[in-house]
């Protein structure tokens, strides 16, 4: 039995304007955004070298990681949701 999306994941969430600097406007689901995050850092090369489970801030990504130049990626998902809302 295939397994069932979570609803939260998909429903549709407001951006806020930092957010939407990098993944473009909403409103989006959270699955999209994080998906829209992550090739947004890829293509930017940005996870650190030494230790790919954090992330580099850029310009577009500092507002977004509370001023922070490097977070974790557990990290980035919390700091990342409070610029999403109903």
């Amino acid at each position: 039995m295939p397994r069932k999306a979570n609803p939260a994941l998909l429903k549709p969430l407001k951006v806020s304007g930092e957010l939407a600097a990098v993944i473009g406007p909403g409103p989006m689901a959270r699955g999209q955004v994080m998906k829209k995050i992550w090739e947004y850092i890829k293509a930017r090369n940005l996870q650190n070298p030494s230790n790919k489970r954090n992330i580099l801030a850029d310009e577009k990504l500092k507002p977004l990681f509370a001023g922070k130049a490097e977070v974790s990626m557990f990290e980035m998902t919390k700091l990342i949701s409070k610029h999403l809302s109903d």
